[in-house]
C-alpha cells in the first residue's frame, strides 16, 4: 500500500516536472527532448504525456514542433484570480456587434502569441481559431501589436529569432519602422501576411493586473477588408480607449 502511494506521488512529481519544462517553451518539445532534459526514459515520458494530453494539460503544437502546455493549464491558473478573458469578453462581444466580424483575444508568451478567446462574427464566411493556438509575431496583427508594447531591443530580437526559425529573410529596419508607426497610431495590420485571403487589424495593451501584453484583433476575409476597414479601425480605437481607461483605474 505504501509502495503504491509512493509510486503515485512520484508520477505526480514527474508530471509536474514536465509541465514546468513546457512552461518555458512556445514552439514545443519532442518526447526525446523532454526525456533528455528531465532525465527520464522516453517510455515513461510518453505514458505521462499521454495522460496529460487526455486532460488537455498538454497538447501537440498544430504547426509542428512538438508538445506544449494545453488550454486547461491556463484555465486552472485563472480559476481563482483576475481573468483577462472575462474582463475582455464584453469588449469582444461589442466589437462583433459593431462590425459583424470575428473578434480575437491573444496574449504574448515567449516567442509567440497564444490565442485566448474569440467571439465569432455574424458573417457566413468568417475566420475561426482554437483556444491555445500559437501565432507568430511578425506576420500577424496580434503579434505586431504586442511587439509594439515591449522595449524596442526586445521586440527586434524576437523578430529576428522568428525569422531565423522560420527561414525568413526579414528587414530589421523595416520592422523597426513598422513598430514605431504602430506605437504612434496604435493599430497593427496584417494584410494576407499570415494567411493568404485573411487580413486583420489589432491593438495591444499592457494588462496592469497580470503584467501581460494582451492583444485584441479583428480578422476578416481579404475580400471584405477594404469595405470594412474604416469601420473596424474606428471600433478598435474606441475599444482601446475604454480598455486604457479601465487599466488606469
Amino acid at each position: 500500500m505504501v509502495e503504491n502511494r509512493t509510486n503515485r506521488i512520484q508520477v505526480i512529481a514527474r508530471a509536474a516536472g514536465i509541465l514546468r519544462l513546457l512552461k518555458d517553451t512556445q514552439s514545443g518539445l519532442s518526447l526525446g527532448q523532454i526525456s533528455r532534459q528531465i532525465g527520464l526514459p522516453r517510455s515513461t515520458v510518453q505514458r505521462i504525456v499521454k495522460t496529460l494530453q487526455a486532460e488537455r494539460l498538454v497538447i501537440a503544437n498544430p504547426s509542428g514542433g512538438g508538445l506544449r502546455l494545453g488550454p486547461e493549464v491556463n484555465a486552472l491558473a485563472q480559476a481563482n484570480s483576475y481573468n483577462v478573458v472575462e474582463t475582455c469578453r464584453l469588449f469582444l462581444t461589442e466589437l462583433t456587434e459593431l462590425t459583424g466580424e470575428t473578434a480575437d483575444l491573444a496574449v504574448l508568451r515567449g516567442a509567440g502569441v497564444i490565442f485566448l478567446d474569440q467571439v465569432a462574427g455574424t458573417q457566413r464566411l468568417r475566420t475561426v481559431s482554437s483556444v491555445g493556438e500559437v501565432f507568430p509575431l511578425t506576420t500577424t496583427a496580434n503579434g505586431l501589436a504586442c511587439l509594439s508594447r515591449i522595449p524596442v531591443k526586445s521586440a527586434l530580437s524576437l523578430a529576428v529569432d522568428e525569422w531565423d526559425r522560420r527561414g525568413i529573410k526579414g528587414d530589421i529596419k523595416k520592422m523597426d519602422a513598422e513598430l514605431s508607426h504602430i506605437r504612434q497610431n496604435r493599430l497593427a495590420y496584417d494584410k494576407d501576411a499570415h494567411t493568404m485571403g485573411i487580413s486583420a487589424i489589432g491593438f495591444a495593451f499592457n494588462d496592469l493586473s497580470s503584467g501581460d501584453v494582451v492583444a485584441i484583433s479583428i480578422p476578416v476575409p481579404s475580400t471584405r477588408f477594404l469595405e470594412k476597414r474604416k469601420l473596424i479601425e474606428t471600433a478598435l480605437r474606441k475599444t482601446a480607449f475604454h480598455i486604457d481607461k479601465l487599466m488606469a483605474q
